[in-house]
Order: C-alpha cells, then structure tokens, then sequence
C-alpha cells in the first residue's frame, strides 16, 4: 500500500495549503492576524495557511503567532514569515502588550490534565477569552470550542445542530462551554464580531481519532467500542474553514460546527485498518446507543467543501503509522463517556 504523503515537509505543505475560498476570504479581509495559541496541535499550519493565503491574494499583513513556545517552534514560524511572540497569555499585563491586529484567531485550550487541575483549565478554558476580550475588542474574533459543549445524542441521528442546547458533560466540556459564554458576554455590548468553532476531531495523521485506532490496531491492542461512533475532518479543511469564518463573524456570535460530513463507525474503520495494514483486530465491549456527534452541514454551507473525505484520510494515515511516521503522543481520548480527560 502506498500513500501519498511520505514525510512531515509533505504534510505540513498539505495541511497548510490554502484553497480558493480561504485565498478569496483573506483578500477581502482588512488587517493584521494575531494567532493567540500558535504552538499547539493546530497552530503552526494554520498560521502558515493564513500566510500563504494572504500573500496569494496580494494582501501585506502581519500575520503574529503568540504561544509560550514550551515546546519551541519560533524559528520554523518565522522561516515562513510568521512573526514569533512569547507570552504566557494569563498575565494580562503582557496580553496588553501584544501587538494590535484587527483579526484575532483564539486557539487557546486546555484538556488534557484537566483532571486533578480543574482550576487551571477553567482559567485557560473561561478566564482567558475575558483577557482577549478587553485587549482586542475592536477586533474581529474567530474562537476555537469544541463539539463536547454538546451531550451524547443518539447514534442513529445526524448529531447535534448549532441550535440545540448544549449539554456539556464533565468539567473540561462546562468549562469550554465557559468559554463560548465569556466570548458572548463580551461580544454583546462592545458589538465585538466573533465566530465560535465548535470542531469535532481534526486529525494530520501524526494525532487524532483515526491515528488513535491505526496505532492500536497495528499494536494489536483491542479497540472499545463504547464509543461506537464519531466525526472527524482532515485538519487542512478545518483550517480553511477556520480562517473563512472571518468573513462570518458577528455580534452575538455566530455558532459552527466544524467536522466531517460522515458518522463513521469505530468498527468499520478498525476493520479498514487492520485490512490495509495485514493486522487481526480485537474489540471489546459494544456499541453504545448514543456517542459525541455533530451535524455538519450548515458549517460546510457555509464555510465549505472539503477536499479530504474519510476514505482518503483513513488510507493516509494507515500508510503514515505503518511506515513507523511521527506520532505527536495526544491521544484523543475519544472514548471517553464521563467528560473525564
């Protein structure tokens, strides 16, 4: 079997590439970019997106990327003409020093460890947006969420609708609804626009659900299926996405849900892997009645298409893990029924 992306320069090229939609958003968008959050999961070919999109569209902006870089990344940014700020971004003297940027990309989250430090994540989860509020509220806002505001809805269904009432489960998920609410209650009086991104499971094939499967399945370990069901999307669509939602930001905000267009099956997909990788697959447990999903469809409206469906990706990450390519360690814990991370 082969694949089309072989190493990390291909993938990131390919997640960063921009479509014809994001080049024609971010020309008619005015101003600078400030990507607060750059240094995690999805930052650094986001930034680099709006980077490539900008200058395709003859657009010279600054395009600033914030993080506290633990982990390094600065010099890559800046090889790609995307400016490098450190900042721990809960100290709101140093937010108020951070360049002004008429558009403001809030990637900024926290989930993992939220078990055992529940302060700490409310604070990055619902204190922080509150921060970016006050210093940027003449700007245009685009804010990550996630599809876990929403409850476990029946697995037969579509999913969960921009419409319905959330229902978060656990605090990871009543603190990113948190989230969406201090967005809200700043947006309200200081007309602030700003889009909320509500994405279920973006996935590079170094993390995300389909790699969390594929390395189980080529380890031989079993695969539960508790959480029988679940969405995903290729994270260089949900990037384009993200940076087209500029166009759409509104005071109160508007609401999208930003995943795939399927309802795949744990089994199937596990199924699919183990035949292209030549591994037996064990599962345990059964297929509960309900699972985290969300409906899709008026985001890709929207802010769509895709260019990625869930049949290409699973064969990209299937060659990706079996050639033993880069694992970022994030499992996403998808499984996870109690809200517990």
């Amino acid at each position: 079997m082969s694949s089309d992306i072989r190493t990390e320069d291909e993938l990131e090229d390919r997640l960063s590439e921009p479509t014809a939609a994001v080049i024609e958003t971010l020309g008619a968008l005015g101003g600078d970019i400030i990507v607060l959050g750059v240094g995690g999961k999805m930052g650094p070919s986001l930034a680099r997106m709006a980077r490539r999109g900008s200058d395709a569209a003859g657009v010279r902006r600054r395009i600033v990327g914030v993080s506290r870089f633990r982990a390094g990344g600065e010099t890559d940014l800046r090889k790609h003409g995307i400016e490098a700020i450190s900042c721990d971004l809960l100290d709101a003297a140093a937010v108020a020093k951070l360049p002004d940027a008429a558009n403001v990309l809030f990637l900024v989250g926290r989930k993992f460890g939220s078990t055992g430090d529940e302060a700490g994540t409310w604070a990055i989860n619902s204190y922080l947006p509150g921060v970016v509020c006050a210093r940027y509220r003449g700007s245009r806002i685009v804010a990550l969420s996630t599809g876990n505001v929403y409850p476990l809805v029946s697995a037969s269904g579509a999913g969960s609708r921009e419409t319905d009432s959330p229902q978060p489960v656990g605090e990871y998920a009543m603190s990113c609804l948190g989230r969406e609410r201090v967005f809200e209650h700043f947006s309200r009086p200081y007309g602030i626009p700003v889009a909320v991104i509500r994405l279920n499971y973006a996935c590079d094939l170094r993390y995300g659900v389909l790699v969390d499967l594929a390395r189980k399945v080529l380890a031989g370990e079993p695969i539960d299926l508790g959480m029988g069901y679940f969405n995903t999307i290729w994270q260089g669509d949900a990037s384009a996405m993200v940076l087209r939602a500029f166009a759409h930001a509104a005071s109160p905000p508007k609401i999208i849900n930003v995943t795939g267009t399927e309802k795949l099956s744990v089994r199937a997909v596990a199924e699919r892997f183990a035949q292209l990788m030549n591994r037996p697959v064990r599962f345990t447990g059964t297929e509960a009645d309900t699972a985290l999903l969300s409906d899709a469809r008026y985001g890709l409206g929207l802010l769509g298409p895709l260019r990625v469906g869930a049949d290409q990706l699973i064969e990209w990450v299937a060659g990706w893990v079996i050639r033993g390519g880069r694992s970022l360690g994030k499992p996403t814990h998808f499984e996870s029924r109690d809200g517990r991370f």
